[in-house]
């Protein structure tokens, strides 16, 4: 299989094992405002911005609740928690090989992620190696109009590396981000979330992408 022109990859969930943290974060946040959150809706919260989430929880709070927070007053709840566990995060199996087997091919690579810019680096600060990946976009980009499931981050990806998105392949494990990725004619690869069965994932990843069980699962060649 020959290599792609760029290769876009998100974060969480791909390269850094953090979206249990992330789930932990949310729960325990929303259990202080009298919400449980089942892993179905956890699920629906991968790949998505901050804010995005925050509105999303505080909805569910209403219907089932009442009396929601503010998106301030959640957040000042679930962002401790979350700083508290994320730099706890490992990478996932595969990554660091990945990236460097796309810098030995010379293929060029893009961060394409919903964490905030603050996030990220709270994340990536004991990861060298995600060093090799120059490009980010993040979920503060000022030229991002949309965050995950839309095609933005990945449009914007494609077109600061000076390639067409339908010559990239993308890397995600959240329905948001494969959604995304595909709108944006990206080439998709999925890193399907351990614990799914067949119709889960069926059900949430209804594409026509490839599907990895790992990262080390990938091997390409040298473009021609």
């Amino acid at each position: 299989m020959s290599a792609p022109a760029a290769c876009l990859f998100d974060l969480d969930g791909l390269l850094l094992d953090t979206e249990p943290l992330h789930s932990l974060a949310w729960r325990q946040a929303a259990e202080r405002f009298g919400l449980q959150l089942p892993d179905a809706e956890l699920m629906r919260l991968r790949g998505r911005r901050r804010l995005d989430n925050a509105r999303q929880v505080i909805t569910w709070i209403a219907e089932r609740v009442g009396a929601p927070p503010t998106v301030e007053e959640l957040l000042a709840v679930q962002q401790p928690i979350a700083r508290g566990l994320l730099p706890r995060a490992e990478p996932m199996e595969g990554a660091p090989e990945l990236l460097r087997q796309c810098l030995e091919r010379q293929v060029a690579m893009a961060l394409v992620t919903s964490s905030s810019r603050e996030s990220l680096a709270l994340k990536t600060a004991g990861h060298p190696w995600l060093e090799l990946i120059e490009l980010r976009i993040d979920g503060d980009d000022p030229d991002l109009k949309a965050g995950k499931p839309a095609p933005d981050p990945f449009l914007l990806a494609a077109e600061r590396l000076g390639v067409s998105p339908g010559d990239c392949w993308a890397f995600e494990d959240s329905p948001a981000g494969a959604i995304a990725a595909a709108a944006a004619g990206c080439r998709v690869h999925v890193l399907v979330p351990p614990g799914l069965s067949p119709e889960e994932r069926q059900r949430l990843y209804p594409g026509d992408w490839i599907f990895l069980e790992s990262l080390r699962d990938l091997a390409f060649e040298r473009r021609a």
